[in-house]
Parts: structure tokens; C-alpha cells; sequence
């Protein structure tokens, strides 16, 4: 099974499979699940192809969406983050089923433990319905590469989260460089694209303690 295409729908279905036994995703048709999650995911492929080369993880990956049908479209070396382990078990499962999990490799533990093992290991990251821009852009930073980007899927952004990012971006190494929005083919669901590029060293030691970036969110420094 080499067309990617069938690579994409046979992951899908082997999902939908699994969900009935753990909950992995609360999409059930596959009708639903071919645009919020096959359509949904490949829309950053623009934003993956020009990222640099090299090392490619998913944040907070669940099912394994955006990362599996990235991983396959774009054939880069990819790991699956998400703390989850009985998740990560059943999407190991089906990759190894699928000859994919010498490409596509998982990690079940917090972001914070992955970027004390592999930091500044990774030229991409995505993130899709994780967590606010601030706490994204503190935890991606320390597992990116210089150059390195996160790319991150939001269904809406207020003027208050995103200017909360942009105060602290510097802070943290980190300075956005894109955002666009879409319309998946549903005409319903909403998009917007936000690139975030590692631009240096962080101004403090990162990462914080487990936990810290989501519930003590850094603020700009006075």
C-alpha cells in the first residue's frame, strides 16, 4: 500500500476501529473524520514544506492528528507527543500495523519531559486545539531548532491571546511570522494558521516545571 491516499484512509478507518474500544476521538462518521481530520490536518501543508528540513513533532497529538497525515504526506522522520499513554499505545499499534513506525515514532509523556530529552532537536511543530498561544509558544520553544518553527492551529484567536503571545514571544525566543485564515470544505469550520519561528536563546530557563505554562502563564517582564 504505497499511494499516500491509502495510506491516509486505511490510518483513518483503523482509528475509527479503535474508538469504539477507547475514546481517541469524538468524531465517528467517516464522512465527519475525512474533513476534520484528514482535510483538517493537511491544510498546513504549505507552512510544513517550507519549514526547514529535519525532525518533525506533533503537540498533544490524541488519535494522531495533525501528525500521522502530515508524517505521510510530507515523508518526514515525525514523533507523536501526547501524555496520554493508553492513546499513544493504540496509535503505536496501528503505525506498526501499518509499516509506518520506523518513520513515525511516538512519545507518551508531558512536552516538558520530551524537551529536557531532545532539546533543540525539532525544525517543526504543530499544535491543533492544545492550548492558548502563550503557553504553546513557551512550550514548543526549547524543543525547537534555531529557525525552527511552530505551527499552530487555532479555530479562533481573540486580540487578547494573541497579544499575550506577542509580549512574551522575545522572552521565550520565539517571533510570529505567519497566520492566515480558512474555510474547510464543510464551509462551516473555521481555521486560522498561526507560524511562530525560534529566533534565539530564551530569556529564561525553559523548560518551567510541569504544568507551569498552562496554569502560571509567563507576562511580559516590566
Amino acid at each position: 500500500m504505497n499511494n499516500k491516499t491509502d495510506l491516509l484512509e486505511k490510518y483513518l478507518q483503523m482509528i475509527l476501529e479503535a474508538n469504539n474500544r477507547v475514546n481517541l476521538t469524538r468524531i465517528d462518521s467517516i464522512e465527519q473524520a475525512r474533513i476534520l481530520h484528514l482535510e483538517d490536518s493537511l491544510v498546513t501543508l504549505p507552512e510544513m514544506k517550507s519549514a526547514p528540513e529535519g525532525l518533525y513533532g506533533d503537540l498533544g497529538t490524541g488519535g494522531g492528528f495533525p501528525g500521522v497525515p502530515l508524517a505521510i504526506t510530507t515523508g518526514r522522520e515525525t514523533i507523536l507527543v501526547d501524555s496520554v499513554k493508553k492513546k499513544m499505545a493504540i496509535v503505536e499499534s496501528i503505525l506498526d500495523q501499518m509499516n509506518l513506525s520506523s518513520q513515525i515514532k511516538t512519545y507518551a509523556g508531558r512536552i516538558e519531559e520530551l524537551s529536557l530529552e531532545k532539546k533543540g532537536n525539532f525544525s517543526v511543530l504543530t499544535a491543533r486545539a492544545l492550548t492558548q498561544l502563550p503557553s504553546l509558544i513557551e512550550l514548543a520553544a526549547p524543543l525547537l531548532k534555531k529557525g525552527g518553527q511552530l505551527i499552530c492551529y487555532k479555530a479562533n484567536v481573540s486580540e487578547e491571546e494573541m497579544k499575550a503571545a506577542l509580549d512574551i514571544d522575545e522572552l521565550v525566543g520565539m517571533k510570529q511570522t505567519s497566520q492566515r485564515e480558512l474555510t474547510l470544505s464543510d464551509g462551516v469550520t473555521h481555521r486560522e494558521i498561526i507560524v511562530f519561528t525560534k529566533t534565539g536563546k530564551p530569556k529564561l530557563k525553559l523548560p518551567r516545571r510541569i504544568g507551569l505554562a498552562q496554569h502560571s502563564p509567563l507576562k511580559p517582564r516590566s
